[in-house]
């Protein structure tokens, strides 16, 4: 995501440039690039915001419903491994105490699954190893004490959150820069087209 947003910020920033070009033979190219720049990121924010909006449910998905038992609050997350020996982490976010939170996993390539909560931003309070032998049966996770099950498996779980939450801080970054430059091209679009319509 991070790499989609940045190459727009690029495109915004051209097409931007490209509206100083008033005349000359280039000027119909300009417009059109800017007009196509302005359709196709309207597209992609429109597309990004209606599936963050949905629910995450997934077809034939292993539904994990993890339960904090404990007294104080704390911030899930879950490191999934797949058969090639990659990661994909997701963030459930916090659950208060005696709270639960419901994620749907594709376990197609996978057969375990870690889970990771943090107390406050960096200590990490609680780490669970866990296998799936059978993809049918749900499964319900309550955290009931402060446990790390393994130093070196936590550790690495710390690693890959630490690089999601900075990768989702970079492309934070650019949804804003590419948020004001969508607005900046669709009002010099907008108001060069209603100049045009009144009489001189």
């Amino acid at each position: 995501m991070f790499y989609l947003f940045f190459l727009l910020f690029i495109l915004l920033c051209f097409a931007l440039l490209f509206s100083v070009m008033k005349t000359g033979a280039f000027k119909n190219w300009a417009k059109i690039f800017r007009i196509a720049v302005v359709i196709v990121t309207t597209g992609v924010f429109t597309y990004y915001f209606i599936t963050k909006s949905l629910s995450n449910f997934l077809e034939d998905s292993l539904t994990v419903q993890l339960v904090n038992k404990l007294p104080f609050p704390l911030d899930f997350y879950i490191v999934k491994v797949t058969d090639d020996n990659q990661y994909k982490t997701q963030h459930l976010g916090s659950i208060r105490s005696n709270f639960y939170r419901i994620e749907y996993l594709d376990m197609d390539h996978s057969d375990e699954f870690w889970v990771a909560g943090y107390m406050g931003k960096k200590n990490l309070a609680y780490f669970s190893q866990h296998s799936v032998p059978n993809k049918n049966m749900d499964q319900i996770i309550e955290v009931n004490n402060y446990i790390i099950q393994s130093a070196k498996l936590s550790s690495k779980a710390k690693t890959l959150i630490d690089e999601m939450k900075l990768e989702n801080i970079k492309t934070s970054v650019w949804i804003t820069l590419d948020l004001l430059l969508l607005y900046l091209n669709f009002a010099l679009l907008f108001r060069r087209a209603k100049t045009k319509k009144i009489p001189s």
